[in-house]
């Protein structure tokens, strides 16, 4: 079982009981904001996207990690790496990404997290080089690209909803840890 530790945080595999805390944070209006439409996920979506996340793991050996306060065990939402299928015009790319409940923000758990997750892409699993895409007007997850070192690279938009997007990248042999 894969499972990184930072000095606040657990990134791990997901389990059963990361089922009902994931889905209040996919309910939250404003934690979804940024993410495609904007629309909210329900228990049975968020039960498909932990499903879809683990089915990644085993494909691609990685994938998007529960993250967890190492203080009360609390799940706060996940970290990690993807393949951006939604992007076409991007691939082959392995994205990094971050979503939080909205409590768990403004304390630099996003940055510890994407930053532990950068150093797995990078010592674990041999990558050179990782994206991270954001709606245009996401300036808080453009400030945690920004502090991981990643530099914008391109303007698009979402093949889907429409939505302006930017493509942030950084070469892995330039991350400093």
């Amino acid at each position: 079982m894969t499972e990184i530790r930072t000095p606040r945080l657990i990134l791990r595999r997901w389990t059963d009981d990361d089922l009902v805390p994931m889905a209040e944070i996919n309910a939250d209006p404003a934690v979804m904001r940024w993410i495609d439409d904007g629309s909210v996920r329900d228990l049975e979506q968020t039960a498909e996207d932990i499903e879809r996340w683990e089915e990644e793991w085993d494909e691609e050996g990685f994938g998007l990690f529960a993250v967890e306060l190492i203080a009360s065990g609390e799940l706060i939402g996940f970290a990690g790496l993807s393949v951006p299928e939604y992007l076409p015009e991007v691939l082959p790319a392995v994205e990094i990404s971050w979503r939080l409940g909205r409590p768990f923000w403004g304390q630099g758990y996003a940055s510890e997290a994407a930053h532990a997750a950068l150093a797995f892409a990078l010592q674990d699993r041999g990558l050179d080089r990782v994206i991270s895409i954001a709606h245009i007007s996401n300036v808080a997850s453009e400030n945690v690209m920004h502090k991981l070192g990643m530099a914008p690279e391109r303007e698009t938009t979402h093949p889907v909803y429409g939505v302006p997007l930017r493509v942030h990248a950084i070469d892995l042999t330039e991350f400093v840890e």
